[in-house]
């Protein structure tokens, strides 16, 4: 029995599915952390997180089970013991596991008993639920693994406390959402309170899909103090140094990093985002209609910041409606990046088909049909530029937009990806004039302001009519995003909607049913960078054929 441990924790980033390069990040971090008695890395390192459907290819499964053989052997060389996730079958059943390897032998495992299946989670629909954990014995030690969801139940904590767990080693794969920081620092402070065992947690960074993970992991004493914060974004190995005393294990070591306020981890939770789908897809770059406005100008900017100038493609594809202000906006904001800008007009497009459509809209009125056809015009050209040259059409719209339908599909919807897609245009702005003060630790664009002042103060407008405003169709956005929080992040009731906010039930129905009708736009959207408890996508799965509402009937414009 030892009264010291030296335990290294890795807070990685992965690639889901690329089995040979997750086993190598491990082995290189094991070499990394020459010293330390014991390395843990995240849930399912050597999968990636999450494997998905992954999961139900049994030879996915298969050949996980080949490498993390591969990897206990490994553990034969110098080095510390090896504790890494990854997926064990048995019986025909698929579970989440924790192994533990050294000297070229699997010592223990441990299967993970909470699957969670509520949010952006579906684990139950690819796992099984492992029974109730114990202890994993170490040097004489007897240390508790609890696998991320085990520790939002008190069941797995009580129970490896129960059972003589001397504190507790919890990797995780827990996405980034807004004020997650604080949901983890209490949910831990509660565990460590009731178990009186302190607690490492540890968690991954970078981009999958619609997920980004923030890292931010930590270590917090049973009394709660937090003696050790790693940094956010970005990986990390650090070596902690553990000691029994008296009133049992302790973490001597001491470090603390600053992690990201609002809006600030809003905007590096988006260029992390962005920067791990478009590489990891294969694609050399992104090109995004460049308007003037102040979404593509912040779409713009992180993507400069994500991938470098030289990766990004700003075109501005003006009509007869485009004013001269937005001309020069969208040309200094491509200055302020550095990175290419083009104007191709689309005039010429939308005549020849005025000309092809003058006989079938005969005795018609102008409407939104002119409208879209702009919108669907610009995505012809974008994504014809993108299937000549390469680069992947990176869309624009906000989840202001996205709510009520105030997109067009197949015009300004159309794209690859979206990093705005969970963001309220009230976030958008508080980004815009964060980023033209700061500049976020790594970004690779300038460090000055990346748009003009003029995009963020003059009135948002889709310039597809004469004198277009927002506006004109819309609530304030400062009033609108207020009813949307409600209606979709918080689930309320039009009434309640109406009663929190203060504004008129009319409205707020009005609100209601526009977000409803919009739902089979949003099906067709591409995927974006979650950033709330509730975003379009595996977060809120309404029907699209739906005839439910909370509100009053009214009468929405056709």
């Amino acid at each position: 029995m030892t009264d010291r441990l030296v335990i290294a924790l890795a807070q990685m980033n992965q690639r889901v599915g690329d089995l040979a390069c997750n086993a190598a990040a491990i082995l290189e971090m094991r070499e990394k952390a020459a010293g330390a008695d014991l390395l843990m890395v995240p849930e399912l390192q050597l999968t990636g997180y999450p494997p998905e459907d992954l999961v139900l290819k049994p030879e996915f499964v298969r050949r996980t089970m080949e490498a993390a053989e591969r990897l206990i052997d490994a553990t034969a060389t110098p080095g510390p013991a090896l504790l890494f996730g990854s997926i064990h079958n048995e019986d025909g059943l698929n579970y989440n596991v924790m192994i533990l390897a050294e000297g070229g032998r699997m010592i223990a495992r441990t299967l993970k008993r909470e699957l969670p299946n509520y949010g952006t989670f579906d684990e139950k629909r690819v796992f099984t639920s492992g029974p109730l954990p114990e202890p994993i014995e170490f040097r004489g030690v007897k240390i508790g693994v609890p696998i991320c969801e085990d520790i939002w139940q008190d069941v797995v904590c009580s129970h490896l406390a129960d059972a003589g767990a001397e504190f507790l080693l919890v990797p995780n794969g827990s996405p980034y959402e807004l004020d997650k920081d604080d949901k983890r620092a209490l949910l831990v402070r509660s565990r460590v309170t009731m178990t009186g065992l302190p607690l490492a947690y540890l968690n991954r960074v970078g981009g999958q899909d619609e997920l980004v993970f923030d890292g931010s992991s930590f270590i917090m004493h049973a009394d709660g103090e937090r003696v050790v914060q790693f940094c956010d974004w970005e990986e990390e190995l650090l070596l902690t140094e553990w000691q029994r005393g008296p009133q049992g294990w302790l973490c001597r070591t001491r470090a603390e990093h600053q992690l990201d306020p609002f809006p600030e981890d809003v905007y590096r939770a988006m260029v992390v985002g962005l920067r791990d789908y478009v590489t990891r897809n294969g694609f050399p770059g992104v090109i995004l209609g460049l308007s003037g406005g102040i979404d593509s100008a912040l779409s713009a900017a992180i993507a400069v910041d994500a991938l470098g100038a030289d990766k990004v493609w700003c075109v501005m594809l003006p009509s007869k409606y485009t004013s001269e202000e937005s001309l020069a906006d969208a040309r200094e904001c491509a200055e302020l990046l550095g990175c290419r800008h083009d104007v191709i007009s689309i005039a010429p497009g939308v005549a020849a088909f005025d000309e092809a459509l003058k006989e079938a809209f005969a005795g018609t009125t102008p409407g939104l049909a002119e409208e879209n056809l702009q919108a669907r015009l610009r995505m012809v050209a974008l994504m014809a530029l993108s299937n000549k040259f390469g680069p992947m059409l990176l869309t624009t719209g906000n989840k202001s937009e996205m709510s009520v339908g105030y997109a067009t599909l197949y015009g300004d919807m159309s794209g690859g990806y979206n990093v705005l897609k969970d963001a309220y245009k009230t976030t958008v702005f508080a980004l815009s004039r964060w980023r033209n003060r700061n500049k976020p630790e790594g970004a690779l664009g300038p460090d000055g302001p990346v748009m003009p002042a003029n995009v963020i103060t003059k009135p948002p407008s889709a310039e597809l009519r004469p004198d277009q405003k927002d506006e004109d169709s819309l609530p304030p956005y400062s009033d609108l995003d207020r009813i949307l929080e409600g209606l979709i992040d918080k689930e309320m009731s039009v009434r309640e909607v109406a009663n929190a906010t203060g504004e008129p039930l009319e409205l707020v129905a009005k609100m209601e049913q526009l977000v409803l009708k919009a739902e089979y736009k949003r099906r067709q959207a591409p995927p974006g960078v979650k950033i709330g408890v509730r975003n379009f996508g595996r977060d809120r799965r309404y029907p699209i054929s739906n005839f439910f509402h909370t509100g009053p009937e009214v009468e929405l414009p056709r």
